[in-house]
């Protein structure tokens, strides 16, 4: 029967090479099973570990014989055959024998050689979902609060819409609250070194949309103060999803231009008067 153990890790890869240093084999002689993914939980607490199952690959029978029939043919000469007249004598006469059986040594790869940079999980987008609406689940369970978390797919982002009582506590001035929590559910749900991720917008009570009207009126205020004094406008830090409105709103006056800088998520919009060609 082919052996079966379960390991845990911070990640699948952890827990896998885990197990591998536990068999004593490279890769590509296992199969497994991921029981558990890893969750980073909230603020450092409530972390779960990656659990896999890893099964030994059985090896086929006709290699098992040739092995046996490979051992018994190289048996070593019987102890008996020797005459034990003096340390010196017996010596020479083991010494023979041993070069005679010895055999090429099995390679064992050690676990920490063990290359698991090849073997990648598939991106999955449903699982991406699923974390970061659990992620949410463990931040109003710690608040003590109840809200429903609906996810809404686009194109270009997924939109998890928070709906409860009294949850405008959850948006903060100008949104900041609201956008810290968008943070950090990117930050939990997308796996860190994944070339592939999945942006969330989160949104309250329709917030999304009546900032989304403030901020045109901004950005058209700012656009006449760029015209008006031919100098550049630093706006506020904002998120993604409002960066792309004031993006939107100004692309198509032809007296100013707008980039992004800084790091998220302090990253801004500067507004300039369009440079002459």
């Amino acid at each position: 029967m082919a052996k079966i153990i379960e390991k845990t890790g911070k990640t699948v890869e952890d827990a896998l090479s885990a197990a591998l240093d536990e068999l004593g084999v490279a890769a590509e002689n296992v199969e497994y099973e991921i029981l558990e993914k890893p969750s980073k939980g909230f603020l450092g607490f409530g972390a779960k570990p990656a659990k896999i199952q890893v099964k030994l690959k059985e090896i086929p029978a006709e290699v098992k014989s040739e092995v046996k029939t490979e051992i018994q043919t190289q048996e070593p000469e019987p102890i008996s055959n020797f005459e034990p007249q003096n340390e010196e004598n017996i010596a020479e006469k083991i010494e023979p024998v041993l070069e005679e059986t010895k055999t090429e040594p099995v390679e064992n790869i050690p676990a920490e050689n063990v290359s698991t940079e090849e073997i990648k999980i598939p991106f999955d987008k449903n699982a991406v979902i699923d974390a970061a609406k659990n992620f949410l689940s463990e931040v109003f369970d710690a608040m003590q609060i109840e809200v429903t978390v609906t996810a809404i797919e686009n194109d270009s982002e997924v939109v998890l819409d928070l709906a409860g009582k009294n949850l405008g506590a959850l948006i903060g001035k100008h949104g900041q609250t609201l956008d810290a929590l968008q943070y950090l559910t990117n930050l939990a749900a997308n796996v860190r070194d994944s070339e592939e991720k999945v942006y969330f917008v989160l949104d309250v009570e329709n917030y999304r949309s009546r900032r989304a009207v403030a901020l045109n009126k901004l950005a058209k205020s700012v656009a006449e103060r760029v015209i008006r004094t031919k100098q550049d406008v630093k706006l506020e830090p904002m998120s993604r999803s409002e960066r792309k409105v004031i993006h939107t709103a100004l692309q198509d006056n032809p007296k100013v231009e707008t980039h992004s800088a800084g790091e998220d998520p302090y990253r801004y919009i500067i507004v300039s008067p369009k440079k002459k060609r």
